[in-house]
């Protein structure tokens, strides 16, 4: 069956990695305060609270959460497990997640256990702050990881920031920024809190005035409304999902088999023009609008950002080089060649693929196609919620587009050519999915596609971000909000 007469597994990679990626960044991000020490200073403790609440997407119940804070001597601690029924593709997954903590007095994180699980996936990260130390070992698929981060502060949970808000008498107006450590991509981002209005808000049919919270990242926002007594009585954000205080009764019933609206659909984009054969475009252009695009990769030798209209023109594979990498001594390619927590092209498992599969002496075309046969016949093609690593990905058989994009670079970085991960979007049954690809240096930067068998990758693929995976986060200010008109194609 050709792939673009089947969407199960290609359209929706990315988009579920940047959901998961959100749900682990709100849920378990880390904050270090670049505002002044004092401003932090608890004047009042908190009380102890026990909430639940439900998660509602377009009316429709699809899950609940429940949220314990409790004081001890010398801090808290806290306790906030989630469980939601996602439909992605028509595939109903089951996510559960689980956070405990236990913070100082003034609520910065001491320690944490975050656990993960989505069907066959399940993702395990604890933590520990020792002096300007953040100590974090992380287990995906049996495969055991520690990684020290350097904090010049203690960093803040996020589950526990809007009590460190409420606890230092943060008043109307107030703007803070945060840094924020996420461990979906092990980089930094700054993230905003901002203190509003009071407003009426109804919950559970009963009025009740509430203080209105701010928080925004990469672009994308997160609204809160605090009741008097320091509860959150309702959070808004990403593709419409809410969140409303209720009783652990209510929580704990009524949630629809049916589960939320497809994600994946509902994140994609609708083309105007019906594109039966990408794969023999030369050309594409489309104007695009909605967004700002200033921050993001959207030049390359293959497409040109003017005026609002982007034109992408296929790749040539004539005058590739016949023999050879670039030396990976040269520190131009050394980014690109290196391995990273989750990019592992110096795993052993890793190398033997590639001890296997190519020949040292392949033209890097040759080794490229060799490695993107072997992971077509070693990889089932299946949408996954998950984190996605090189090794976990050679472990588990199986991956969407994010899999397969980072068991090819790892491949293709231990084989010795430069690689790096690209996402955007991709048209495919008359509408644009997020999605998740390869650039590859064979001589020239040549765009590949392993989940499709692409080399080069069809004009249909947008890029939006470039280099590995945390650069994925930066089309989260986009979700939604994307306007895409194709005006040429042949």
């Amino acid at each position: 069956m050709s792939l673009y007469k089947n969407k199960s597994f290609l359209a929706a990679g990315v988009f579920l990695c940047l959901f998961f990626a959100f749900l682990l960044a709100v849920r378990i991000g880390f904050f270090r305060k670049e505002i002044p020490e004092y401003a932090f200073n608890p004047v009042h403790g908190l009380s102890a609270r026990d909430s639940w609440m439900n998660i509602i997407q377009q009316g429709r119940k699809i899950g609940f959460s429940h949220s314990v804070l409790s004081k001890k001597e010398d801090g808290y601690n806290l306790h906030e497990a989630v469980f939601m029924k996602i439909n992605t593709m028509g595939m109903i997954q089951d996510i559960n997640l689980n956070t405990k903590a236990s913070l100082n007095s003034d609520f910065t994180l001491r320690t944490f256990d975050f656990g993960i699980s989505s069907g066959r996936f399940e993702f395990k990260a604890n933590g520990k702050v020792n002096g300007e130390t953040l100590s974090i070992y992380t287990e995906d698929s049996g495969t055991p990881r520690k990684i020290d981060i350097p904090v010049k502060k203690k960093p803040y949970i996020i589950a526990g920031v809007v009590d460190a808000a409420l606890a230092a008498g943060l008043e109307k107006g107030e703007l803070i920024t945060f840094e924020i450590f996420d461990p979906a991509t092990m980089s930094q981002e700054p993230v905003l809190l901002k203190v509003g209005e009071k407003e009426e808000i109804s919950i559970g049919g009963t009025r009740q005035t509430a203080v209105k919270m701010l928080l925004s990242f990469k672009g994308t926002r997160q609204d809160l409304w605090i009741g008097e007594s320091g509860e959150i009585l309702k959070e808004k954000g990403l593709l419409g999902i809410s969140l409303e205080k209720t009783t652990r009764e209510d929580a704990l019933s009524g949630l629809s088999l049916q589960a939320s609206n497809d994600l994946t659909e509902i994140a994609s984009l609708p083309s105007n023009a019906i594109i039966d054969n990408p794969e023999k475009l030369s050309l594409m252009k489309v104007k695009i609008e909605g967004v700002e695009l200033e921050s993001l990769k959207m030049n390359s030798e293959r497409q040109t950002f003017e005026n609002g209209v982007l034109e992408i023109k296929k790749e040539s594979l004539i005058d590739l080089p016949e023999h050879g990498n670039p030396d990976k001594n040269d520190m131009k390619w050394a980014a690109f060649l290196k391995p990273t927590p989750f990019i592992q092209s110096d795993n052993r498992r890793i190398l033997s693929v590639v001890l296997n599969t190519v020949n040292p002496s392949d033209p890097p075309l040759i080794k490229t196609r060799k490695i993107m046969s072997w992971i077509n016949s070693n990889i089932k093609k299946r949408p996954v919620i998950s984190l996605p690593d090189a090794v976990s990905t050679l472990e588990n058989g199986v991956g969407d587009c994010n899999e397969h994009a980072v068991l090819m670079a790892a491949l293709a970085r231990a084989a010795g050519i430069p690689a790096k991960i690209e996402t955007g979007i991709v048209y495919l049954n008359g509408r644009f999915y997020y999605h998740a690809w390869n650039l590859l240096y064979l001589g020239k930067w040549i765009t590949v596609d392993s989940l499709f068998g692409q080399i080069p990758a069809d004009v249909t693929h947008i890029r939006f971000s470039t280099g590995d995976q945390k650069e994925q986060l930066d089309l989260m200010r986009i979700i939604g909000n994307l306007k895409i008109k194709v005006m040429e194609h042949k």
